[in-house]
């Protein structure tokens, strides 16, 4: 819209004359084309190493502009990166910033072939999205096929909460996987998955059933459902090892559990 394309002028304009700033790459919903009229507009600000690490110090590698708007409650969102940041991101990002990046536009910049770079940064290989299938359904099939009836055992209401909440994330996950897509975040996980086709019959259903009341029964409906939807790249007797693997061996191999990717 037109008065997001005027807001991000006027910051650019206000950020491109400092030596220390080397981009705005803009992002969100003002990016991808799906902004309402009162969205703010959010950005990456790409500065150089020595800024990137007094903001850091200072607290404000991420602050809000509402100067330079030119719609009413309007603001730039703004998040601190440097091209090191990129790099890195485009080689071990977790999910939520490579998803940031998707139609991601180089509004202004004084860097060579920035757009290139920022271009690399969602994508991932197919060896990734088949490997992370495998450990997200590991995930599903300890979080409700023990976990779940443990807490029921055992009369653990924490438990039983925390495993229905892990399984329905483990069973979003591997949808997103099997279909290629990234994982923005836990805000925007229903939504997601909303807009996958095909899902398990009814998988939305059964998560909402689960963690409006988490009993093993209603874990197994789930798991049931997901199983059959797919053959999933893991054997049942792998299972146990490569949950052990992601999640209690974390801490030695340095990987962060698959929920953190």
């Amino acid at each position: 819209m037109r008065h997001h394309e005027d807001t991000l002028a006027e910051f650019v304009a206000a950020v491109r004359a400092d030596p220390e700033s080397l981009a705005v790459v803009a992002v969100g919903s003002v990016a991808r084309g799906t902004e309402r009229p009162d969205s703010d507009v959010d950005v990456y600000l790409v500065v150089t190493d020595d800024q990137f690490a007094r903001a850091g110090e200072q607290n404000r590698l991420s602050y809000v502009r509402r100067d330079v708007a030119t719609y009413p409650d309007g603001y730039v969102d703004v998040k601190l990166a440097t091209l090191s940041y990129l790099e890195a991101a485009v080689e071990r990002g977790d999910d939520p910033v490579r998803a940031s990046f998707v139609r991601a536009r180089v509004v202004w910049s004084c860097v060579a072939d920035l757009a290139d770079l920022v271009a690399r940064i969602p994508l991932l290989p197919d060896g990734v999205w088949e490997a992370r299938a495998a450990s997200f359904i590991a995930q599903v099939r300890l979080y409700g096929g023990y976990f779940l009836p443990q807490a029921g055992k055992l009369g653990n209401v924490f438990l039983r909460h925390h495993a229905a909440v892990h399984l329905v994330n483990a069973a979003g996950r591997a949808l997103l996987a099997h279909h290629r897509v990234l994982f923005r975040g836990p805000k925007y996980l229903e939504e997601t998955l909303r807009a996958l086709d095909p899902l398990p019959e009814d998988h939305l259903g059964h998560a909402a059933r689960l963690l409006a009341d988490p009993t093993p029964e209603a874990g197994a409906a789930l798991m049931a459902s997901l199983e059959a939807f797919h053959p999933w790249p893991l054997a049942r007797e792998e299972t146990l090892s490569v949950f052990v693997r992601d999640n209690e061996l974390a801490w030695l191999t340095g990987t962060p559990p698959p929920e953190f990717s």
